[in-house]
């Protein structure tokens, strides 16, 4: 874990991080992309690391890989390419640069390191872990083959390396029942995300069995909620991940996997949204869509909001937090992920 006395020791000796409002004024084509949920005295703190983040890019030849969950300081401030899990693992294994900083959790960065193992990976915080990635090993995948013999393992991009590579085949929230349904075997096991599974087996012709984890985000969310919500504000439009359970997406209007929330956003335009998600989410579009009122509330992700601007600064600086995995895991977890970006392209997702 960063020690971020160190961290601050280390970047005042080299920068100037003094908030600045003419720094931050300068910076007015940046900030127009998140002004609306970005406060200016908030944009004036943040403007001298983006302006030291963009600089040190080009020297390190580094791009940033920032996920969906992101702060809206990081997603528009720095981020070189922005996405769901899917479409930044298809950029990590097309990037031409050396290095790959990973605005998001670990296992996008392992990931990123399998898809590019000649580059550097870095991880702005080694503590930006995943719950779903810690609820399964690459034991517990075997534990599934062991009772359900001859099924194909479907494992969501959000696990580990090793199970990764213990698996068959990854998916993502945006391609998971496409992966499923391309599957011969009429049963499917799916690891570890238990409510995507079941929201897949709902959609799905396949007889889909899955492990019992769950993401502490979508978790927590009920039917009650967005029943109290519609009750509250009956024109709201409900949009869920389908990593929230089955009964809370059929409370909802739409669901979909990030990039399918944003998608369906832009496309119909509701005069007001919920997003039944990650906090980031609807602050990160709030600004390309001035007509749509994003309404509260949401739940956060911990792990994602370890990554903040001084972290990716600092680790861009040292070259601190570089993400390895063992060869003989990635090369097998190579393999699963690269199935999935195949089939993706191949069904056209």
């Amino acid at each position: 874990m960063l020690d971020l006395s160190h961290v601050h020791t280390v970047l005042s000796e080299f920068y100037d991080l003094t908030p600045s409002a003419e720094l931050a004024a300068s910076m007015s084509d940046t900030y127009a992309k998140m002004e609306r949920v970005v406060a200016p005295p908030d944009w004036a703190v943040y403007a001298p690391y983006v302006r030291a983040i963009n600089a040190l890019k080009k020297e390190r030849n580094a791009v940033i890989l920032g996920h969906n969950y992101m702060t809206p300081e990081i997603f528009h401030g720095v981020s070189d390419f922005v996405g769901d899990s899917l479409q930044l693992a298809m950029k990590a294994g097309e990037v031409e640069a050396d290095v790959i900083v990973q605005a998001g959790v670990h296992f996008m960065a392992e990931t990123s390191k399998i898809l590019s193992p000649e580059k550097t990976v870095l991880m702005p915080d080694m503590g930006a872990g995943c719950s779903l990635a810690e609820s399964i090993t690459a034991e517990g995948v075997e534990e599934m083959r062991a009772k359900y013999p001859g099924a194909p393992v479907v494992s969501y991009v959000n696990t580990t390396a090793e199970v990764k590579a213990a698996s068959d085949i990854c998916c993502t929230s945006s391609n998971a029942v496409q992966i499923v349904n391309a599957m011969e075997s009429d049963t499917v096991i799916m690891t570890p995300d238990q409510y995507l599974a079941q929201n897949v087996a709902n959609e799905s012709h396949k007889n889909v069995v899955f492990w019992p984890g769950s993401c502490i985000v979508h978790e927590q969310y009920t039917p009650q909620d967005l029943r109290d919500f519609r009750q509250w504000n009956p024109d709201v439009r409900l949009i869920a991940h389908p990593e929230c359970p089955p009964n809370v997406v059929a409370e909802a209007d739409f669901s979909g996997s990030t990039s399918g929330i944003l998608k369906y956003v832009h496309e119909e335009k509701p005069k007001q949204a919920m997003l039944i998600t990650e906090c980031s989410m609807a602050s990160n579009i709030a600004d390309e869509l001035p007509e749509v009122d994003f309404i509260g509330p949401c739940n956060m992700c911990p792990y994602m909001k370890k990554i903040t601007l001084e972290k990716i600064l600092y680790v861009l600086h040292t070259m601190e937090g570089q993400v390895e995995v063992d060869v003989q895991v990635a090369n097998k977890a190579r393999q699963s992920v690269q199935a999935m970006i195949d089939l993706s392209r191949k069904l056209g997702l």
